[in-house]
């Protein structure tokens, strides 16, 4: 399909997907609509490994889901003097929906930040398996209680189980946001590039990861994703079963072999990082 809101890049191995609503570069209703029919596309895409999201803005990856439509939804509530619901709804929402299916995608998702992020931006990124944010003069963060509301796409669980209880509780009933520097610190984003060789450096980082073998990528991200939702007995047996799912691939036969030929232990391969660091 045709996208208002989306740029599709694909490059084989990994899709570019930039996200544009110009002036104020915030997500819409009809914005996650469209991402999900993107990952229906993406559905008989056989080649992807990699998908990048980033943001058109020169500083906003995506600046928070739209206020105004928050805002209007909860006018008409007031107005039709609804009542505040007691029981858990039927089911969940599109949005949550659609981070739930980064979460399950057969690829890896990578948020590369590229500005300002927020609210349910952030709820977005926290969903991809990687985030990478620019050095600059940013901040990523969850502020909802500044406005009188809390993160509703996700962002009061996946802060908890990214940072603990404690320190969720702090970031999120503050209304904190954070720059780059405190991002990485706290473990909420996985590296920082400088802002002036982003792209390049996103690229390399999706390049890097979409040669490796597929099969073990997904296997890989499967078992993290799964077992941290189980007791480590049952953990360990979606574990068993991704390892032996990825021991049916030439890949790893080839792999495998080529390893022994060489004759290099495998605690000392060249890593390719700085061994002074």
């Amino acid at each position: 399909m045709s996208y208002e809101h989306l740029d599709i890049i694909d490059d084989g191995r990994i899709v570019y997907c930039t996200y544009r609503n110009e002036p104020r570069h915030t997500m819409t209703a009809e914005g996650v609509r469209e991402m999900h029919h993107l990952l229906n596309d993406l559905e008989e895409h056989e080649d992807i490994r990699v998908l990048v999201l980033t943001g058109a803005g020169p500083e906003y990856f995506i600046r928070h889901y739209e206020v105004k439509e928050l805002a209007d939804a909860a006018d008409a509530n007031v107005r039709a003097g609804k009542v505040a619901p007691k029981d858990l709804p039927e089911k969940l929402h599109a949005f949550n929906q659609l981070c739930l299916r980064l979460e399950s995608a057969p690829y890896v998702v990578i948020a590369a930040i590229n500005g300002n992020v927020a609210g349910g931006g952030c709820e977005i990124t926290l969903s991809c398996d990687f985030r990478v944010m620019a050095a600059g003069p940013y901040h990523y963060g969850l502020p909802e209680t500044n406005i009188g509301i809390i993160p509703g796409g996700g962002g009061t669980q996946r802060f908890a189980r990214l940072l603990g209880t404690a320190k969720a509780l702090d970031l999120i009933l503050h209304g904190t946001v954070l720059s780059p520097k405190e991002a990485l610190d706290c473990g909420l984003v996985h590296r920082v590039f400088p802002d002036d060789t982003f792209e390049r450096d996103v690229d390399d980082f999706a390049r890097n990861l979409a040669a490796r073998a597929p099969m073990a990528l997904q296997a890989a991200k499967q078992a993290i994703r799964k077992g941290a939702e189980f007791p480590i007995s049952d953990a360990l047996l979606h574990e068993q079963l991704a390892f032996s799912q990825t021991m049916t691939t030439q890949d790893a036969a080839s792999s495998m072999r080529a390893y022994l030929e060489a004759g290099v232990d495998l605690g000392e391969m060249d890593y390719d990082f700085d061994k002074d660091d």
